[in-house]
């Protein structure tokens, strides 16, 4: 194919944050913006073997630490639909739509989507702060 038959799609800047929300942890929205080559997408999908290996190298660890690699990887996820959602329409444009003569606009879902980001985000990063420090320092006797 040549590069004058080349068609670039229009990013959509409500699905890539919901994307995120959702199926961050898996980083299916950095597949919907760069592709199959982005190395971050892969660095979210080896969350799962890495948890896998934990698990099966330390059979006998919390349940925590073995779900740890994902329980990370969904926290990133969340961040970025956060990033990605509060990004304005003219910058998404600019790095995502340069060459596709539409623009972007982008409507309320994208708060609601950042609402939930951030109230899922922080109370998840709060409850796993509170875990390993409660692992680390009591052995988990708080739960």
């Amino acid at each position: 194919m040549t590069a004058s038959h080349h068609t670039t799609h229009h990013k959509n800047k409500t699905l890539a944050t919901v994307l995120a929300f959702l199926l961050g942890g898996l980083g299916l929205q950095r597949l919907y913006l760069r592709g199959p080559r982005d190395p971050w997408l892969w660095a979210h999908l080896a969350s799962l073997p890495a948890a896998a290996l934990v698990a099966a190298l330390a059979p006998q660890a919390d349940g925590f630490y073995k779900l740890l690699p994902v329980t990370l990887s969904v926290l990133i996820g969340l961040l970025e639909a956060l990033v990605l959602g509060l990004t304005s329409d003219e910058k998404w444009d600019a790095r995502f739509n340069p060459g596709t003569g539409k623009r972007s606009d982008t409507q309320w879902p994208v708060a609601v989507v950042l609402v939930a980001s951030m109230m899922l985000g922080a109370g998840g990063l709060i409850a796993t702060i509170s875990r390993f420090f409660d692992l680390l320092y009591t052995g988990g006797a708080y739960g």
